[in-house]
């Protein structure tokens, strides 16, 4: 065997079979330089002066990918401030891959007229911003949709590389250590930016609150982090849950929701230790308030409650209704103080929600999930991105994820929406497969998938309005008249993507 001398004059083997060749310790003055190099660096910390000189300190050039979290919803600033950074260094021909776009994010239109911005992946978009896409002409390539387990499962499994991944924190300090729970923006939950941390090739934190090291408690550590930027403000918490929380008096939404919660003991799934998802409509709260009524009176205590999380998830942890609460993103105020003060209230990332390649998640153990809809065909397709107009207005998130998922997967609309039908022929555009649909409920009564035979007979017995789904449709079309399929031109200005990475559907420009 042969030895060599390390940097301390002790004899070591070269190479050890089964192991291979050892490296020898250096010398102690050039590891002493080496490692006061660090230590000085890591002192200075990772603050930059400005979003300019962190985008050039990170070395965003033309061509790349950059991604944004949507947990500011339509109180986001982040977005607009690194966009006009961007525009200000000419750097070019960029794909923004975001958890989601809102009205607060019009200033892309401006962005994609002058080629800055090339490419766009999300889960939704509204406002200005989805209409300009809708109508074409606007980007060269087509917007990919993707779910919330999707998004993560395409970043974690390198099919999405993202360069530079942006993250607005409510609270962080100068090496990086992050939350979105503590300062004057707290907005709760960093579970979408939880994963472009992990996964991007550089990353930076923008903050309007720097605190001294270290930050606590820490969503995102600082080895994920490259830099740090201070700024003014990153966006206006009151505005998370405008036009996205609201707690109904109608009394269409509340039949609707009456009806779902008397499907969901019919099934015989409300017992003890069960799992339950809603979404933060005006009927998936009121779901909510039903449900609780009957878990007091039956004196059951379910495990978990997950998902985007609202006041009325935060009452059932509080009042002992629910163990603990899975947070992906916070939905108002009364959530976000719940989720900085109570230890049951657990931040989850969207790799660990929904990634379906992920070893486990939490979609796939859930017993009931509440959706939405902004239409549903007679197979049981669901629509909840674009209007009946074909004009995009909305986001897949993680419906199709949690569909997929559920042991019982409830779509609540109502008959009509403003003289529109919703139960209909054939969606505009499919963003839930069907197959994933077990029941739709609406004011006029409830239609079962026919896979699920004895679901039926189960609501039948209950004394439910069950109805084929075609007779819910002929109801609506007795009402309005057959509605007129939008008119489009010959471009292609969405890909709607299954969680698998799959091609469910296509967005043409609307005329």
């Amino acid at each position: 065997m042969e030895f060599v001398k390390n940097g301390i004059h002790r004899e070591i083997p070269a190479e050890i079979e089964g192991i291979g060749k050892l490296r020898p310790y250096q010398q102690p003055g050039k590891r002493r330089e080496k490692y006061l190099t660090v230590c000085d660096e890591a002192a200075k910390g990772k603050v930059a002066k400005s979003l300019q000189e962190a985008i050039r300190k990170v070395g965003l050039q033309d061509g790349m990918t950059i991604s944004f979290h949507h947990h500011l919803r339509n109180g986001d600033l982040v977005l607009r401030q690194v966009m006009e950074a961007i525009a200000e260094l000419g750097i070019r021909d960029l794909t923004i891959c975001a958890s989601s776009l809102s009205t607060a994010h019009g200033c892309l239109v401006e962005h994609m007229k002058t080629g800055i911005v090339t490419g766009i992946e999300t889960s939704g978009m509204r406002g200005e911003l989805a209409e300009a896409v809708s109508k074409g002409g606007i980007l060269k390539k087509p917007v990919v949709f993707k779910t919330h387990g999707g998004r993560a499962r395409s970043i974690e499994s390198g099919e999405r590389k993202i360069d530079v991944a942006f993250i607005g924190a409510s609270c962080c300090d100068p090496m990086g250590n992050m939350n979105g729970s503590v300062g004057k923006s707290a907005f709760g939950s960093m579970g979408y930016a939880m994963v472009d941390a992990r996964y991007a090739e550089k990353v930076v934190a923008i903050t309007d609150y720097l605190v001294p090291y270290p930050a606590s408690p820490i969503s995102i550590p600082q080895t994920w982090v490259d830099c740090v930027v201070e700024v003014e403000q990153i966006g206006d918490p009151q505005m998370i849950s405008q036009g996205a929380t609201r707690k109904t008096k109608n009394p269409v939404e509340l039949t609707i929701a009456s009806y779902a919660s008397r499907v969901m003991t019919a099934a015989d799934l409300v017992k003890n230790g069960f799992s339950y998802q809603a979404g933060s409509g005006g009927i998936s709260l009121a779901v909510a308030r039903y449900l609780k009524e009957y878990m007091k009176a039956h004196q059951i205590r379910g495990s978990f409650a997950s998902g985007g999380i609202t006041s009325a998830m935060t009452e059932l942890l509080q009042e002992g209704l629910f163990e603990k609460l899975l947070d992906v993103q916070t939905f108002d105020a009364e959530a976000v103080a719940s989720i900085g003060q109570n230890q049951n209230h657990i931040e989850m990332d969207a790799e660990m929600y929904a990634d379906p390649q992920a070893k486990s998640n939490v979609a796939h153990a859930l017993d009931i999930m509440i959706l939405s809809a902004t239409e549903v065909d007679v197979h049981f397709n669901v629509n909840v991105l674009t209007a009946s107009n074909g004009v995009i207005m909305g986001a897949l998130g993680g419906h199709p994820d949690t569909a997929a998922g559920a042991k019982l997967a409830i779509v609540v609309a109502p008959l009509l929406r403003k003289r529109v039908p919703i139960i209909v022929d054939r969606v505009v555009t499919i963003s839930t497969p069907g197959e994933s649909v077990d029941v739709v409920v609406t004011e006029r009564g409830i239609a079962v998938n026919p896979q699920n035979p004895m679901l039926k007979e189960r609501l039948m017995k209950e004394g439910l309005p069950v109805y084929e789904i075609e007779e819910l449709r002929d109801m609506a079309y007795a009402l309005t008249g057959k509605p007129e399929p939008p008119e489009y031109g010959d471009q292609v200005v969405g890909l709607v993507e299954y969680r698998d990475g799959t091609i469910l559907d296509i967005i043409r420009n609307v005329r």
